[in-house]
């Protein structure tokens, strides 16, 4: 594959410039993962079950998962790595910009005349569970992904072979490489294992006692983040060398700039620590979120910007230099925008419930359900441009009062099993009937339609 890609002309240009505060907005849901290029393409991993790739602000969707994408990693010559809740593990060619000429009949978006090839992705395979992490080998040869259902397994890059290795007999969270011969594996057992990629086995390096939710490995060292707030950094062989554990739990992100040699730590509490790993020292101590906590970090190319998401709909970019003169960007606030407790109980149920995947308006939406405007006297899974499940296709359902009492009396994994629905449920039947009649109303059709 990377044959293939040799000969296409990588001119995307960074966008970065003078570093300065950035917002990356169009996502449907919350942005779980990200992953910035050489190049200072971002990626973005979204609850809407869409891969953003930006330049500047400008998105190209990668649409092919069937559930909330939850990592994202880049390899070399543009390939793009993305998992997700829907078990699969994708592989994208990104950003190559050529002349239409070459790339007749392959999707594609248009920016400033030129076609870009975004949408050639392919399925490597599946988990049995949550794709949790990912990590291209340094030669490009592979890649390794991690599971919630307790796998760990290599694709190669040049072919269809793929090998598990040894299970490491709980939830995958974080997979960090040391050269090409050596994966290490942050589990929910709070364990840091290493493979021996030569021989395939497994030693454990770090025994911490509460999970690892996120690990990088720099110059001579592993950095490590945990459930309980645990900051760690350790050599090769697992010896303490520093640790940056404050009252902050749990931590969530990690990502490191070699060049200049800085950490950022992203966690539960909506902090992002920067740490000066040359004298392991803290430089900043940022707080990006108003609420909730830091899901994603990763610094631009020169390292004089790190984005971050969290909650909102949106990614973050600042200026390292001047973290300390931005107030938190990070909000918690839904596209509703305004208290829980001043709106009518038939709303409130419909944006705790039903908004981060539905949409109200008639027309496209980039949420990771079909907008439900007009859904009363809808047969099931008919809207046409979405991507529904086989099972809600074929459901005999049409939506009005009664269904749609049913759907959350019994919860969507009951009612119509198999669909994408998660679960949800409101088990007061006055909060069903308050959000039947909100719904009735906020989805209803103009007179003219």
């Amino acid at each position: 594959m990377r044959g293939a890609l040799a000969g296409l002309a990588v001119v995307w240009a960074s966008a970065l410039g003078a570093a300065e505060f950035t917002t990356l907005k169009g996502h449907g849901g919350p942005v779980m993962a990200l992953a910035v290029s050489p190049e200072g393409r971002v990626a973005s991993a979204s609850f809407d079950n869409s891969v953003g790739v930006w330049r500047g602000r400008v998105p190209v969707w990668l649409e092919g998962h069937e559930a909330a994408v939850t990592s994202v990693a880049w390899g070399l010559d543009g390939m793009l790595a993305s998992g997700g809740d829907d078990f699969a593990v994708r592989l994208w060619e990104v950003g190559h910009e050529v002349p239409p000429d070459q790339v007749r009949g392959r999707p594609s978006q248009v920016r400033d005349g030129v076609e870009i090839v975004a949408d050639v992705g392919r399925e490597l395979g599946r988990h049995r569970g949550k794709v949790a992490a990912l990590a291209f080998a340094p030669s490009g040869d592979w890649l390794a992904s991690g599971s919630w259902d307790g796998s760990v397994r290599l694709w190669s890059l040049d072919g269809d072979e793929t090998r598990t290795l040894a299970a490491p007999g709980t939830a995958v969270n974080a997979l960090a490489c040391v050269g090409d011969e050596v994966l290490l594996a942050g589990t929910a057992a709070g364990e840091i294992l290493r493979y021996d990629l030569s021989t395939g086995e497994a030693l454990p390096l770090v025994r911490h006692g509460f999970g690892v939710n996120t690990l990088v490995v720099g110059d001579g060292w592993i950095a490590y983040g945990a459930v309980d707030g645990g900051t760690r950094i350790v050599d090769m062989e697992g010896r303490e060398i520093a640790d940056f554990t404050l009252d902050r739990r749990p931590i969530l992100a990690m990502a490191w700039h070699a060049e200049t040699q800085q950490l950022a730590v992203g966690d539960g509490q909506g902090f992002i620590m920067i740490v000066d790993t040359q004298d392991w020292q803290i430089a900043r101590d940022f707080r990006a979120t108003r609420e909730g906590p830091v899901w994603a970090l990763d610094f631009g190319p020169a390292g004089e910007m790190i984005y971050a998401s969290g909650i909102d709909d949106l990614a973050y970019g600042w200026p390292v230099a001047s973290l300390d003169a931005f107030a938190p960007g990070i909000t918690g606030d839904r596209s509703f925008l305004r208290d829980a407790a001043t709106m009518p109980n038939g709303e409130r149920q419909f944006m705790r419930k039903c908004s981060i995947c539905h949409a109200l308006e008639a027309g496209p939406s980039r949420k990771a359900g079909p907008s439900l405007y007009g859904v009363f006297g809808r047969p099931a899974g008919s809207l046409p441009g979405y991507a529904y499940s086989d099972r809600l296709q074929g459901a005999p359902i049409v939506w009005g009062e009664d269904t749609i009492d049913a759907l959350f009396d019994q919860g969507p994994d009951h009612y119509i099993p198999g669909s994408k629905m998660p679960m949800q449920v409101i088990a007061g039947a006055e909060d069903r009937a308050d959000l039947i009649a909100f719904l009735k109303t906020a989805t209803a059709k103009e007179p003219a339609e």
